[in-house]
């Protein structure tokens, strides 16, 4: 909303029959906010928040039991649309009956979710959930060149996240090639891992494979042990992506240096930045080849070459499921009080909150005996 445009004013009534999957408004003391676009993001799910459409919601920011950051507050401000009429107000009790009403009358059909006389020219319109003319950067270009030169200020800045996509280079071939869809990690990468998981197993299942112990002495690796060693590699797997994430991702790059940190801009720091663009929330293959080649390479001159392909394997599965996982997180409505509930609230707080710790994405193991763990609260 530009400044110089005065916020539109809405009556309570007009508030609460905003109530549903396709139009869900919520108040903050006397200032109106479109949710709709978050339901499916908000990391307590969207049944939480349907239940508040169209009241106050400033104690439940306040908290018990969770007291929401600056930074979840800063987003909020994104959803923005106009001001309270207090002159407006009616009685509770007819505005509930009224908005009863309204869903009853709504239910099963779609409603329409914008505001009235909303257009692409509409200050009421979202479509710039940041302010081009004062954010360190200009939106209106590549991203990729100019976080380098923001210094100081970069730690700060990356970590106080939008709700816009971004673009990251001016050529069309290299922006789309930074740009991945969820469905390719497994397409990619779940074709190899059954082959090889077979190849293991029936390598295995002829009875040639064997450890020498010493010159006299050795050992035959038993088909049955490939699951073992698939299970081991995938944690294997799980602590590389902790450390990966923790010590490659999460580095702070000096505040001189220009190319560390596009780099990290490039590699983790455009994800914090806008944590729910979806193109950019996997790997792209060609990226993640690089990773997986050198897993392979460690396991293989480290272990006999049986035992490092089935570390491999199985480590290569993780990281699949890694991604998935990921992707869920950022996306996916998982049911209140399952596992994956849990991770997502954990994953969100990391993003909005504890970006120095919370580096755990399928579990939080490793976040225990290297003391990261996020507190634990209630969404």
């Amino acid at each position: 909303m530009s400044p110089s445009t005065s916020p539109r004013c809405f009556t309570e009534r007009e508030v609460a029959r905003h109530c549903t999957k396709d139009s869900c408004w919520v108040l903050l003391g006397t200032r109106v906010y479109d949710v709709t676009a978050f339901l499916r993001m908000h990391p307590g799910g969207e049944a939480l928040l349907l239940r508040r459409s169209g009241k106050d919601v400033s104690q439940e920011m306040e908290g018990p039991p969770h007291r929401h950051s600056e930074n979840a507050r800063r987003w909020m401000e994104q959803y923005y649309i106009g001001e309270l009429d207090t002159n407006s107000r009616t009685d509770e009790a007819q505005t509930l009956r009224e908005r009863r009403k309204e869903t009853e009358e709504t239910e099963g059909k779609k409603t329409d979710s914008k505001v009235e006389d909303e257009d692409e020219n509409s200050p009421y319109n979202l479509c710039s959930p940041v302010d081009l003319d004062k954010d360190l950067v200009d939106w209106r270009k590549p991203l990729a060149w100019q976080v380098g030169h923001l210094g100081e200020k970069y730690d700060a800045w990356v970590h106080q996240p939008v709700d816009r996509p971004i673009r990251l280079f001016g050529n069309p071939l290299l922006e789309a090639g930074t740009k991945t869809s969820w469905y390719w990690v497994p397409v990619v990468w779940m074709p190899l891992v059954l082959y090889l998981s077979w190849y293991c197993y029936t390598t295995l299942a002829k009875g040639n494979s064997r450890i020498d112990v010493t010159s006299d002495f050795s050992i035959t690796i038993h088909k049955y042990s490939f699951p073992l060693l698939f299970l081991l590699g995938w944690f294997l797997w799980s602590f590389i992506e902790y450390c990966i994430h923790r010590f490659v991702f999460h580095m702070k790059p000096p505040a001189h240096n220009y190319y560390l940190i596009t780099l990290h801009f490039l590699l983790h720091g455009q994800h914090h930045k806008s944590p729910f663009d979806g193109s950019r929330l996997v790997f792209p293959p060609g990226l993640a080849s690089l990773v997986v080649g050198c897993f392979y390479g460690v396991l293989h001159s480290t272990f006999p070459e049986m035992i490092g392909l089935c570390l491999f394997v199985g480590g290569l599965c993780g990281y699949v499921v890694y991604d998935m996982i990921h992707y869920y997180l950022h996306y996916g409505a998982p049911k209140r009080g399952s596992y994956m509930y849990s991770l997502k609230a954990y994953h969100v707080k990391h993003h909005f909150e504890h970006q120095r710790s919370g580096f755990g994405i399928t579990t939080t193991f490793w976040d225990h005996p290297f003391h990261t763990v996020i507190p634990d609260e209630e969404f």
